[in-house]
């Protein structure tokens, strides 16, 4: 246990300055491009994976939620960790017998045909099939021993890793790191009791009670406690296993359109969603009804996020990019003080590429790359649960893909999201929701006329002269950042020629009589090595700012 604390500290440390070092331009040999940056960084994302896997079951959770945090890691650490599965060996049943009697107690006579081989194996827990003395078949959700003692020490250790890191004047600069740390620890600690994940699994049924086309296993509430989670034995077919779908004479494209609209209806009709629909927690029984499995991780929309949820989908549906922006403001998404200017344009450009007919076919997969690049290292803070339902949706976008190539999510969720756009209480709220619809569809079939294409642009122009968007003032910013540039650059190169001068000063006073005196450049470089350093440090800083999609453009 001495080690284990050392071992999150090197991680911590190596992640860290990994980080930097990724983002220095002067360590790509042969010049940065930004191939050479995403090829690093997905290296980089990979060897974080294996370290969290092998650290084991906290570290495997952290990085399924640090996989909800865009906005402090990259998009190529977010998606790596988004994929982050438990690949954990089974532990022995005589542990598993042992534990069932300790939590059971006297119950543990009604289980009866308890299989020695797990039907899976996780970092929290094992599942073991079994049969009860009323006949009943159920699975038994075993949680791992020693878990908690560990969970705690992991956790204590990142807390004081995360206090090291906010006192850092640049890393904890605009980032709650102990906040973040808090968060997971009561996430992750909520998730050691089994009792709350029934609660979630019994919640998720009722929502699909009078839905035959969806299933959910159901509690058995006295074989369950804070440790073992009792559970209706609901077999199925997995998802993604098209070639066996079709053999049961199931359709898979009715499959995916399911899935999809039956997570639409948890995020609209509801609110309350499972936040881990990976392949492995889907299946499909022989009659072609969905199974979902395992509610450790369950996300629930916020009263405010909700009510704000009609009005961001009128204003995306519309492509009303200050629309947008406003109500994301309204909802706590972007931080207060922030210059809209720059969100609205990269907003706006997130919407045209995202509805221009004809509709791509990984839509969601796009806007969730471009949503991870929009807010890392940006003033934005995103909502953990909107997150994870991009993450969600994007999942069934591509498991629909896998079952059926012509699959849109954009048009099952067309009436998903028309309650939404009706639902502000207005007495014409229905006849606006229509005719929008029908605007956009009418749109869609014109895209080529010109006669259509003119006003819309001209509409455009004066709506972004009216929000401040075209201001001579940008052009006048974008001047002063490339002179500003430029001055950096002249510094860096005319230090980068006094260093060379020392280093050849070195060498010729240590190939000369007196090596001794090499020490006299040496201590002269030093200074203007670190000068050069911080010199390139605000060129990359600069260049950021230059990259952002739409930054100084009119």
């Amino acid at each position: 246990m001495i080690l284990r604390p050392l071992r999150i500290w090197w991680l911590a440390l190596a992640l860290v300055l990994g980080l930097w070092w990724d983002g220095q331009a002067w360590t790509y040999p042969g010049g940065v491009s930004p191939e050479r940056q995403r090829r690093r960084q997905r290296r980089r994302a990979r060897w974080l994976t294996q370290e969290f896997l092998a650290l084991g079951s906290a570290f495997i959770k952290l990085g399924q939620l640090l996989s909800a945090r865009p906005d402090v890691l990259p998009a190529e650490l977010v998606e790596e960790l988004a994929t982050l599965q438990d690949r954990v060996p089974a532990f022995p049943f005589t542990v598993v017998q042992d534990l069932l009697e300790q939590e059971l107690g006297e119950r543990c006579s009604e289980i009866i045909d308890l299989e020695a081989e797990p039907l899976g194996s996780a970092s929290l827990a094992q599942v073991h099939r079994a049969s009860l003395r009323s006949g009943r078949q159920v699975v038994l959700k075993v949680q791992r021993p020693g878990l908690e003692r560990t969970f705690r020490l992991d956790l204590e250790v990142l807390q004081q890793v995360a206090g090291a890191v906010q006192r850092h004047p640049r890393w904890g600069r605009g980032r709650d790191w102990i906040g973040i740390a808090q968060e997971c620890r009561r996430v992750l600690l909520r998730e050691l009791d089994f009792r709350l994940e029934a609660e979630h699994a019994a919640r998720f049924r009722q929502q699909f009670l009078d839905d035959p086309g969806i299933r959910i296993p159901a509690v058995i509430w006295e074989l369950s406690t804070r440790r073992v989670l009792c559970l209706d034995y609901v077999p199925g077919i997995k998802i993604t296993d098209r070639q066996a779908l079709l053999e049961a004479g199931i359709v898979p494209s009715a499959v995916a359109e399911k899935g999809a609209a039956s997570y639409l209806q948890q995020l609209v009709r509801f609110g309350f969603f499972h936040a881990d629909p990976h392949p492995g927690n889907l299946a499909v029984a022989a009659d072609g009804a969905l199974i979902y499995y395992d509610f450790g991780m369950m996300g629930q929309l916020s009263s405010r996020l909700r009510g704000r949820l009609g009005s961001m989908v009128r204003a995306a549906a519309s492509r009303d990019a200050a629309g947008l922006v406003e109500e994301l403001q309204q909802a706590g998404v972007i931080a207060p003080g922030v210059d809209p200017g720059p969100v609205r344009r990269l907003v706006r450009l997130m919407l045209e590429e995202a509805l221009t007919p004809p509709f791509s076919a990984n839509v969601l997969e796009r806007l969730s790359g471009d949503l991870y690049d929009l807010v890392y290292g940006q003033p934005f803070r995103l909502p953990p649960e909107l997150i994870f339902v991009m993450r969600a949706l994007s999942t069934f976008e591509g498991v629909g893909r896998s079952l059926d190539s012509g699959f849109s999510l954009v048009a099952i969720a067309r009436p998903y999201l028309l309650p939404l756009m009706t639902s502000s209480g207005s007495g014409g709220g229905d006849r606006f929701g229509n005719e929008l619809f029908n605007e956009i569809s009418r749109q869609a079939a014109e895209v080529g006329s010109r006669a259509l294409g003119i006003p819309k642009r001209l509409d455009d122009s004066l709506a972004r002269i009216e929000q401040g968007d075209l201001q001579v003032q940008i052009r006048a910013g974008e001047t002063d950042r490339l002179l500003r540039r430029l001055a950096l650059a002249q510094q860096a190169a005319g230090q980068s020629m006094l260093l060379a001068g020392l280093a050849v000063a070195a060498a010729l006073l240590a190939a000369g009589a007196r090596p001794a005196l090499v020490a006299i450049p040496l201590v002269a470089g030093l200074p203007v090595g670190l000068s050069w350093l911080k010199l390139q440090g605000r060129l990359k800083r600069e260049g950021r700012i230059d990259q952002l999609p739409g930054v100084g453009k009119s």
